[in-house]
């Protein structure tokens, strides 16, 4: 299992209220959590996926993420 971090766009409660499902479909994500009070709003998540599996699942649910590892 490894940590991975990205940059996002989800901004607030609801935000992460939008993502929990998708994030939550995953059967390679442990745990995961979002930053609010940083400007990049960074999601940490501990997965045994890769970075693009987040990427894409943060994109099926309408927002962004950069990988910054």
């Amino acid at each position: 299992m490894k940590t991975l971090k990205f940059k996002t766009n989800v901004k607030c409660n609801g935000c992460i209220k939008a993502i929990t499902p998708f994030l939550e479909k995953s059967n390679n994500i442990a745990r995961w959590n979002v930053d609010l009070e940083t400007p990049d709003r960074i999601l940490s998540v501990e997965t045994d996926g890769d970075a693009e599996e987040i990427i894409q699942l943060l994109k099926d649910a309408g927002y962004s993420a950069e990988i910054i590892n």
